[in-house]
């Protein structure tokens, strides 16, 4: 995993945030990501982020069900297993069209429940670093790379941030218990313990 040093600003109220956003992406610095008790609207466009693929694989996965269902009913009713059921044939497409329904729903729902978890990276023992312990409750955290320190700490305090502090901490994920261990990681010949 890669161990990365951030700035971490936190702000009171949802309006400072966004403008705080604003003017951080202006004046270049990189940014890792922000956290807020409710989702904010326009803050995704704000940060420079695109727009989600998940429709896209949630319809990838649609028609795959459809294809399935399809493909496998027609094998097993016109080949494997052939029927004769009240005289109608073997290739009854209009019969089929509750079941092909059915998957093409179970296969979207399933693939972009999975797709989701993967790209937020949410599992059950998976652990992330958390920036602030307020953050999903009421406050609003923006992390940034760091680069000069003491050059984004105050402009953050500068653009309203009530608390800036530092923290060194590894940008991905990894497997474990938050209840249970404490994770040693290395910064630049500095050990960082963290949970």
């Amino acid at each position: 995993m890669a161990v990365k040093k951030f700035v971490v600003g936190c702000f009171d109220e949802e309006g400072v945030l966004f403008d705080a956003v604003k003017k951080v992406r202006k004046a270049g610095y990189k940014l890792h990501d922000v956290y807020t008790p409710f989702p904010v609207h326009g803050l995704d466009g704000a940060m420079g982020l695109r727009d989600t693929s998940l429709h896209t694989a949630g319809f990838i996965y649609g028609i795959t069900g459809t294809t399935v269902a399809l493909s496998s009913i027609t094998w097993i009713l016109t080949s494997d297993w052939p029927l004769n059921i009240g005289g109608k044939p073997h290739f009854a497409l209009p019969a089929w069209i509750p079941i092909t329904f059915e998957l093409t729903v179970l296969f979207a729902a399933v693939g972009m429940v999975l797709t989701f978890c993967y790209l937020c990276q949410l599992a059950p023992f998976v652990k992330k670093h958390h920036f602030h312990e307020r953050a999903t409750d009421d406050l609003f955290v923006m992390v940034i790379e760091c680069g000069d320190e003491a050059e984004i700490t105050n402009f953050l305090k500068n653009i309203g941030a009530s608390d800036v502090n530092t923290q060194v901490a590894e940008t991905g994920w990894w497997f474990g218990r938050y209840d249970k261990e404490e994770k040693a990681i290395e910064y630049k010949n500095e050990t960082v313990l963290h949970n």
